[in-house]
Order: structure tokens, then C-alpha cells, then sequence
């Protein structure tokens, strides 16, 4: 699948900090640390990469695991600390969000076999019936689990939600700031070559 280009977006987590993309072989979701093209991962990793002559953010295709769609982020040749403090903030973004959901995907599947097998083994039923289909709950039984689900994890996800508004309020933050730094940038480059 061919990656999109796209035009700064938001998107951070301190805990990830270099951390772009924790994808995994496996359920487990680990962590690993990208190898780094002019600060961009791996186009291993990711399963795809921007051209090199590129000056725009790139959207890959949808990760196994989580589900979301991985960002390369651009890195200008000169790029401000401001800036730099910007995209890095969008990678911790990226990277925090792509591990909760490989985790949370990960569980939800785990937890959704676990309770179809245990309603079918009560019913006396196996995983696959005598075709070879696997067989499958109802709409009613399947709400049970997701209600329990939900449930269970509330707190997870007040905990994710709380970190996703500061880490976007951050993100806000430094691009109002990167914004007005370039306006003032710009009026100091305008008014020299008026002076001219």
C-alpha cells in the first residue's frame, strides 16, 4: 500500500520520546527503537518510505496491531529548537498512541476468544462446527462482552484520554509558537529587503 503524503498534522508521550512506531511481531506489542534516516525510521519498520526529495509529512499504511496510520515526519535542513521540540512532541504523540492501541487491540482479541470459548464449552459446543466454520455468539451475548470490556477498562481509557488532551494542548502550544515565530521571521526578512 503506498503512503500518503500529508501536510503537518498534530499529534506526543514522554515516556517514548524517540520511540516512533512500537510495533511488534507478536500480541505483546514491545517497544523497539527505529532506525533513523535524517531522523526518520526505518522504512522496515513502517512498511513503507517517503522519497528523499520529499518536504512533507508521509502517512503509511495502518499498523497490524493498533490499527492507526504511522506518520514519517519531515525534518527541514534548518530546522529551529522550536521546531525540533514540535515534531518531536508530535512523535511522542505518535508513539504513545501507537502502543496504547496495539496493547488495547491486542487484550480485546485475547479477551474476545477467551469469552466466546467459554460461552460455547457452556453450551456443550465447540470453537468450529461439524463444517469446519468457526462458530460464533450471538449479537445479545457478544453485547455481555463488550459491556464487560468497557467496564473493565474504563479507567485505561480515562487515563489515555487525560494524556491524549495535555499532549495535544502541548502540541497546540508549540505550533502557535512555531507559527508566530516564522510571522516574525518573515516581517524581519520583509522590512531588510524593503530597507534594500
Amino acid at each position: 500500500m503506498a503512503a500518503v503524503p500529508l501536510l503537518r498534522a498534530g499529534g506526543s508521550c514522554r515516556r517514548h520520546r524517540r520511540l516512533l512506531i512500537a510495533s511488534s511481531s507478536s500480541c505483546s506489542a514491545g517497544g523497539g527503537r527505529a532506525a533513523e534516516r535524517r531522523e526518520r525510521p526505518d522504512s522496515a519498520v513502517l512498511g513503507f518510505s517517503p522519497p528523499a526529495h520529499s518536504h512533507n509529512d508521509w502517512i503509511g499504511p495502518p499498523d497490524k496491531h493498533s490499527n492507526l496510520r504511522p506518520v514519517i515526519f519531515y525534518v527541514p535542513p534548518e530546522e529551529s529548537p522550536l521546531e525540533r521540540r514540535l515534531r518531536e512532541a508530535r512523535q511522542e504523540a505518535q508513539a504513545c498512541n501507537q502502543h496504547f492501541w496495539a496493547r488495547h487491540n491486542c487484550a480485546f482479541r485475547q479477551e474476545k476468544e477467551e469469552f466466546i470459548y467459554s460461552r460455547l464449552k457452556a453450551k456443550g459446543l465447540e470453537m468450529r462446527d461439524e463444517t469446519g466454520q468457526k462458530a460464533t455468539l450471538n449479537a445479545e451475548e457478544m453485547a455481555d462482552f463488550y459491556k464487560d470490556f468497557l467496564s473493565k477498562n474504563f479507567r485505561k481509557h480515562m487515563q489515555y484520554n487525560r494524556d491524549w488532551y495535555k499532549r495535544n494542548f502541548t502540541i497546540t502550544f508549540l505550533m502557535g509558537q512555531v507559527a508566530l515565530a516564522r510571522a516574525l521571521r518573515w516581517l524581519r526578512w520583509k522590512k531588510k529587503n524593503v530597507e534594500r
